[in-house]
């Protein structure tokens, strides 16, 4: 049963193709920083909460982010380790509320809330299709 008090922590070193100058390499919106982008972080903050909940999910299910609200702190260059956390606060329904942190080898960098619903896989797709088909 998923239950407030879960965490989930995950690690993964920044790489060239993480940062904010990788995005703007690839178009013309000016010279960005190589850093941790921060939407890069917003997907690592989002599988990490996931992560925390995949053990007590059935086949059938899944989850998916419906919120995000975080303030990148401080920038972490290429080559640096990054640490994040999820620990899940609130559980209402099928809704979940998750606290999200994260630290490079230096100092905390991140930090925000990210709300999850846990979902019937098979009826969600048939969403996504039906949209797609028009």
């Amino acid at each position: 049963m998923i239950k407030p008090g879960l965490v989930h922590e995950i690690t993964m070193i920044v790489e060239p193709e993480h940062t904010a100058a990788a995005v703007a390499d690839k178009s013309e919106i000016g010279r960005l920083a190589p850093v941790l982008s921060t939407p890069y972080l917003v997907g690592l903050m989002e599988t990490t909460a996931h992560g925390a909940i995949l053990p007590f999910l059935t086949p059938d299910q899944s989850g998916v982010g419906s919120m995000i609200h975080m303030r990148h702190m401080a920038a972490s260059p290429v080559g640096m380790q990054v640490r994040i956390r999820a620990e899940l606060l609130e559980v209402v329904g099928r809704r979940l509320l998750f606290k999200v942190e994260a630290w490079d080898e230096v100092e905390k960098i991140a930090e925000g809330e990210h709300e999850r619903y846990i979902i019937n896989w098979d009826r969600f797709m048939d969403g996504v299709r039906k949209k797609r088909a028009g």
